[in-house]
C-alpha cells in the first residue's frame, strides 16, 4: 500500500541512536553528518518505489559528499512479516548496489516511530545544526527506473542547506510502500 509522509517540520530536532549496519557493527546515525548537513533516508529491500530509484538514492549520496552533506539508511520493516527485509538480505541488497553510506537495521522500529517515519523511501534532510530543513521526495519519478533527466528535488534542497542552513519551503513529499510494522501486543 503507497503511502505520503506529511511535511516537513522546520527545526525538529535529529533523534540519534547506534544501530547495527549491514558490516555487523554499530554506527550512530549522527555520527554520520558530515559538516554541513544529513540525509536519513528510511528505505528497505524489497519496495518497488526503493528498488526503482536505488541507483539515483546511491548517485546522490556519492554527490552530496562535495557538499558536506553525510548520508544514512534505515530499515525499519517488520522482517518476521516480510523475510525480504532481513537483515541477512540488507547485506546483499547493500553489497549489490555499492552503497557508499551506512544501512543501518531497526529491529525494534523504535527509530522509525520517533521519526515518524511513514513510507520507504522517506527522506529527512537535516542541516549542519542537526535541524530539519527536508522531508520530500528524491525526485518526480515515483517508481521509474530509467528517469535520470528529471529534477533532483532530494539533491537540491540539500545543496540548499549545506549552504545556507535553510531548506526549500516548497516540498513534494515523498510516495512509498507504508512501513511495514510489527503488530503490538
Amino acid at each position: 500500500m503507497a503511502a505520503t509522509p506529511p511535511v516537513c517540520n522546520f527545526g525538529w530536532k535529529a533523534v540519534d541512536a547506534s544501530l547495527i549496519g549491514t558490516d555487523g557493527q554499530n554506527h550512530s546515525i549522527l555520527a554520520q553528518a558530515g559538516r554541513r548537513g544529513l540525509v536519513v533516508a528510511f528505505i528497505c529491500n524489497h519496495c518497488p518505489y526503493v528498488k526503482a530509484v536505488i541507483k539515483r538514492i546511491v548517485r546522490d549520496a556519492r554527490d552530496l559528499r562535495e557538499f558536506g552533506v553525510g548520508f544514512v539508511a534505515i530499515n525499519s520493516n517488520d522482517a518476521t512479516a516480510y523475510p525480504a527485509d532481513s537483515y541477512e538480505n540488507m547485506k546483499l541488497f547493500a553489497a549489490e548496489n555499492a552503497f557508499p553510506f551506512h544501512y543501518l537495521h531497526d529491529a525494534d522500529q523504535k527509530i522509525a516511530r520517533s521519526y515518524g517515519a511513514a513510507c520507504t523511501p522517506d527522506f529527512f534532510g537535516f542541516n549542519g545544526a542537526s535541524e530539519l530543513q527536508y522531508r520530500g521526495r528524491l525526485d518526480a519519478s515515483r517508481k521509474e527506473e530509467d528517469a535520470s533527466d528529471l529534477h533532483r528535488d532530494l539533491f537540491e534542497a540539500m545543496k540548499q542547506i549545506a549552504n545556507s542552513g535553510q531548506g526549500p519551503r516548497e516540498q513534494i513529499a515523498s510516495i512509498g510502500c507504508s512501513i511495514k510494522w510489527r503488530e503490538i501486543a
